[in-house]
């Protein structure tokens, strides 16, 4: 019996049995019984049908700096929930794995409903959800559904995005996303045809239909060696910034590695971005971070006014720093850009003592910084970890439980060079090495490799 699917919004009939998509500039009109670009979306009997709702990789707590957000609450911890298939297919993609279905595992995949979303986050005391990894777009009726829901729950939602989408649909998450974290890849539209099979123009006019909403935005772009990393290349999106949106909008550059078809190039350099960050603050930037980087003092954020450090930064951890309730430097009063500065603090938990613990070891090295940890077979047993750093003084505890089994760690300070994980449980776990933060690793583990279009063949 073949698959239904599940009704999707934003489409118009067109002929012969067919119905064009209307959710990106695509407009994909695949024919009876066939996926349009995205793999997941496709035409049933006339109507176009949603493959992937609810589909999903295992959920995963994570901070916020995971999705390039620094100035809305730091360090606060977010229900990362990734889908399948995309609306682009960039060559240099760092999740290729999900966002092209023809490679994905499906034995990743699993179901959830809204409530089971939101669930998670309840008993977790998760306060954001962030629809992240692939892509979010090709997941809009889940999306949609799912945040009403967290906002009567007074729980917030993050949208990350690569943001190739139509306005009507945009109108739809503008109701129900609170926090936009939007990426650029190029202001060349030859790159986004060639590298990305998208157009630039659309994904303009959305950031700033975004930005014109006031709604919560923060602008990031990807710097790949040798195909936009030049001067030109990065002036271009500065230019653009600073005469569309402003130059209060927090802009990071993020550090590319290899990845899918671009493998014939080194990550990107350190000097590559500081590069960047010195272009944009010289033309008049305010907010310029890096992203993948790990080095002390790289990303703080300071007060314009008198140079006081407000939030210190290194890796993904973030600690607030001179701030008050109100978001006022406490040395010299100036109204900072960051949002709800104390909702984000995680106090840490004393350590934890077992008396047969199990423990796994992980050292941090230069290609991985961060790792998912998996609770493998329990699909969220209620369990508590104690977690020790290598290196420094610093134990702190987590516990995981109703549906989540999957978190990050990261690299706390360059002093750090690894954790010791130890639980006395009956679970097992295992690390997965995250190349950047927002990588979402697969399990190399897999015995046996499924395509989604396989599994979802209509």
């Amino acid at each position: 019996m073949k698959p239904q699917g599940t009704a999707a919004q934003h489409w118009i009939p067109f002929r012969e049995n067919r119905a064009e998509c209307r959710l990106c500039p695509r407009h994909c009109r695949p024919k009876n019984e066939r996926m349009g670009f995205c793999g997941v979306r496709g035409t049933l009997e006339g109507e176009i049908r949603s493959f992937n709702y609810g589909q999903s990789l295992a959920a995963t707590e994570e901070v916020i700096e995971t999705e390039a957000v620094n100035h809305f609450s730091p360090g606060a911890r977010i229900l990362s929930m990734g889908n399948v298939g995309c609306m682009m297919a960039c060559s240099f993609c760092q999740n290729w794995e999900t966002s092209q279905t023809q490679y994905l595992d499906y034995q990743m995949v699993r179901h959830y409903t809204p409530q089971q979303v939101v669930d998670i986050c309840l008993a977790n005391q998760i306060p954001i959800i962030s629809w992240t990894y692939n892509d979010p777009v090709v997941w809009h009726e889940f999306v949609v559904e799912t945040s009403r829901l967290a906002h009567k729950n007074g729980i917030k939602t993050l949208y990350k995005s690569a943001f190739f989408i139509e306005a009507e649909p945009v109108n739809e998450l503008l109701e129900c996303i609170d926090i936009f974290s939007l990426s650029l890849k190029s202001l060349n539209d030859e790159f986004y045809r060639k590298q990305t099979k998208a157009r630039l123009a659309p994904v303009l006019e959305r950031i700033r239909q975004v930005a014109a909403s006031g709604k919560y935005l923060e602008l990031s772009q990807l710097v790949i060696p040798e195909l936009n990393d030049s001067n030109k290349d990065v002036e271009q999106t500065i230019d653009w910034v600073l005469q569309y949106i402003g130059a209060e909008v927090p802009l990071h550059f993020v550090a590319f590695h290899p990845a899918h078809q671009y493998t014939h190039v080194e990550r990107t350099s350190i000097e590559t971005l500081k590069n960047a960050r010195e272009l944009a603050l010289q033309k008049g930037m305010k907010y310029v971070y890096l992203g993948n980087t790990h080095e002390p003092d790289l990303n703080n954020t300071v007060c314009q006014k008198c140079g006081t450090v407000l939030v210190k930064r290194y890796g993904l951890h973030s600690q607030v720093e001179n701030l008050d309730s109100h978001s006022n430097c406490t040395q010299c009063g100036t109204r900072s850009p960051i949002l709800y500065p104390l909702d984000g603090i995680n106090q840490s938990s004393p350590g934890i003592k077992f008396s047969t613990p199990k423990q796994l070891e992980i050292h941090w090295h230069n290609e991985a910084q961060s790792a998912h940890i998996l609770q493998l077979g329990g699909q969220g047993k209620t369990d508590t970890l104690s977690i020790r750093s290598l290196g420094i003084e610093r134990v702190t505890s987590k516990t995981l439980s109703a549906g989540l089994d999957r978190f990050i760690l990261s690299r706390h300070s360059s002093e750090e060079t690894g954790i010791l994980i130890s639980w006395d449980s009956d679970c097992h776990y295992q690390n997965l090495e995250v190349l950047d933060r927002a990588h979402y690793p697969t399990n190399p583990g897999s015995e046996q490799t499924i395509s989604f279009r396989t599994c979802l063949e209509i």
